[in-house]
């Protein structure tokens, strides 16, 4: 008897177990009716990998967005019914097999309406061919290079490109580097105006860098500036020792810096620089390490060094686009502990940008969504945006941000440094200003 009585408890206590597993399963599965009440945004982030910090960024913003848009009703869509939306992710590893993984689940297995995301522009580019078989619309929010919309070897129609390019931010700061910095070495020094700027590209071996690396390259022909590139230096991304590409940059004495890498490149190059090389000179950054983690990295040795932006976790332009901010980034560290990044920022975006095409679209059709972004006209919603307007070009389908330039000041309250805009002028909160530990290529 004692034993049946075990018996029976064993065989209820299993019983139990798998009406249990059962029922966590179908909690996680969505039923035919309940994907017919909702819109299914995949995103594709970096969440392991040495892009990691920035694409889990990019996944909590695109979070943020979602639950924003679904305490309000959600999407409206034909005949005035609402629709909430849910988000899927797909971590593509920083690699360009997982992101081929990640692109392909999303599309086949978990039959996403809609894409948002991607960070590294050769992550995305090598999945690409597979967003064009299958025509799922992809709101790339990431991956900066020109080639994710300008390539011909593949159809590339139904990729959107809302973030700037290599070659528009490359430009932007070269330009920068041509009218601010020379200027204020050239007084320094009590040199001619005419003294040629000697600079150095550090740039990471991937078609962001290499974008990076030819933006500048191109700029300085193209408007014949007094720029020469003493020297430019590649490394491999996910690298952390770069001693050897800096000692040759000293040698070839710089008066600047430009690094194209990402936030946990780019704060450690630095470190290494001043402390490690004694390469005292300005450092440009791209507007990726505009990056809550890069500033605590960097640490004292940012002060002064300069990043190209169009989003911030610690400072914004006076007006409208600063209250806007503030609220995605109080929500943000509401819910994560911390504060939004660039990435996340133009992810955040994103999603609405989604919503609103598959609003305007009167449903989840692909080729009614793809085609609603390509006359997509929206209200800038956190970011800065030409004409105070979100759309796309109609050559290469990519977006028009306004841009500034930041200089970083230590903050004594905060142990770490922080931005002030310096550029263009009717932006700008400060002087761009050029330190006492400061020391130029050469003095002619």
């Amino acid at each position: 008897m004692k034993y049946s009585v075990l018996i029976i408890a064993a065989l209820l206590i299993a019983a139990a177990c798998i009406a249990g597993c059962t029922q966590q399963q179908a909690s996680t599965q969505s039923s035919p009716a309940a994907s017919q009440d909702t819109i299914k945004i995949g995103v594709i982030a970096s969440l392991t990998g040495p892009a990691s910090n920035v694409g889990t960024n990019m996944w909590q913003s695109a979070q943020v967005a979602a639950e924003k848009i679904n305490a309000a009703g959600g999407v409206t869509v034909k005949d005035g019914a609402k629709k909430q939306v849910k988000l899927i992710v797909g971590d593509d590893e920083s690699t360009q097999a997982g992101g081929q993984k990640a692109a392909t689940k999303l599309i086949t297995d978990d039959k996403v309406d809609i894409l948002v995301g991607g960070y590294s522009s050769a992550v995305t580019s090598a999945y690409e061919q597979t967003i064009a078989e299958y025509k799922v619309p992809y709101i790339v929010t990431g991956a900066s290079s020109p080639i994710i919309t300008h390539r011909t070897d593949i159809d590339t129609s139904y990729v959107f490109h809302h973030c700037p390019t290599t070659d528009t931010y490359g430009e932007y700061t070269t330009t920068f580097i041509d009218e601010v910095v020379r200027a204020a070495v050239n007084k320094k020094l009590g040199t001619a105006s005419d003294r040629p700027f000697r600079l150095a590209v550090l740039y990471q071996d991937t078609a962001f860098g290499k974008g990076v690396q030819t933006a500048v390259n191109n700029t300085i022909t193209k408007k014949n500036l007094n720029i020469v590139l003493v020297s430019q230096q590649s490394f491999k991304m996910g690298e952390s020792d770069f001693r050897t590409q800096l000692t040759a940059i000293k040698a070839a004495k710089p008066d600047a810096v430009y690094i194209a890498a990402f936030p946990n490149e780019g704060a450690p190059a630095i470190v290494q620089a001043r402390r490690d090389i004694s390469l005292n000179t300005i450092f440009l950054n791209v507007e990726n390490n505009d990056n809550a983690q890069f500033y605590k990295d960097v640490g004292q040795y940012g002060e002064y060094g300069v990043i190209e932006s169009r989003f911030s976790p610690y400072t914004a332009p006076a007006g409208a686009v600063a209250t806007a901010q503030d609220g995605f980034k109080q929500a943000y560290y509401k819910k994560f502990g911390t504060y939004p990044d660039m990435m996340g920022a133009s992810t955040y975006e994103g999603v609405f940008i989604a919503a609103e095409a598959i609003k305007s679209a009167g449903s989840t059709d692909k080729t009614a969504v793809r085609q609603a972004l390509t006359t997509l006209k929206m209200p800038q919603v956190i970011e800065a945006m030409k004409d105070s307007t979100i759309s796309f070009s109609s050559d290469f389908r990519e977006s028009s941000f306004d841009l500034w330039m930041e200089q970083l000041y230590m903050d004594a309250a905060a142990g770490e440094t922080r931005p002030k805009i310096v550029w263009p002028d009717n932006l700008k909160t400060t002087e761009f200003v050029l330190p006492s530990w400061y020391e130029a290529g050469s003095s002619v």
